[in-house]
């Protein structure tokens, strides 16, 4: 799941895999709407679209507070799942197609990687 703006939506949908899902769940920039939105042409094929627009008041407590639990029990973490050096771009890619992590994975540049994570 990706936060972006409508400018960047195009660029997230196509770099989606056949059967991926993209969440539009928030705006990055200030441009709101998309013009001349044509979805058949918009859309790759075999990708699929869905956006959330809620409030935080729609998650229930007993869900935000489990998460929070896993959180404290050191099941979950709120950081990246695994960060990869640009070299590791394969392993990358060969890991979130296999499903071998959760959350979010990080491909450093050349440029990122001598920077503190």
């Amino acid at each position: 799941m990706r936060a972006v703006g409508t400018t960047a939506l195009p660029d997230t949908l196509n770099a989606t895999r056949v059967h991926g899902t993209v969440c539009f769940t928030g705006m990055l920039s200030n441009q709101w709407t998309i013009s001349n939105f044509y979805p058949i042409g918009y859309l790759p094929a075999g990708v699929r679209l869905t956006a959330y627009g809620g409030e935080a008041d729609d998650l229930p407590a007993p869900v935000l507070q489990r998460h929070l639990d896993r959180i404290a029990d050191g099941e979950a973490t709120l950081g990246p799942a695994k960060v990869y050096s640009m070299a590791e771009i394969r392993q990358a890619h060969d890991d979130l197609e296999h499903n071998r992590t959760a959350g979010k994975l990080v491909v450093l540049t050349g440029r990122a990687e001598g920077a503190a994570p």
